[in-house]
């Protein structure tokens, strides 16, 4: 009875996992003012120029 009491109750704590994907955003470099289309900052001397994109292209389909 326990075993099935687990059984039932991890596979409802499985129903509530869910991991959505990272967006994409345009980053604009400080320095030469380039655009990279990235889920997260290349680094140091880029700023977050547009976004959020649901793809890598970082365009609305």
């Amino acid at each position: 009875m326990q075993r099935l009491a687990l059984a039932v109750l991890a596979v409802l704590l499985m129903t509530q996992v869910r991991a959505d994907a990272a967006p994409w955003y345009r980053w604009e470099s400080q320095v030469d003012g380039r655009l990279v289309c990235a889920q997260f900052s290349p680094g140091d001397g880029w700023k977050r120029f547009a976004g959020p994109f649901n793809n890598a292209a970082c365009r609305d389909y």
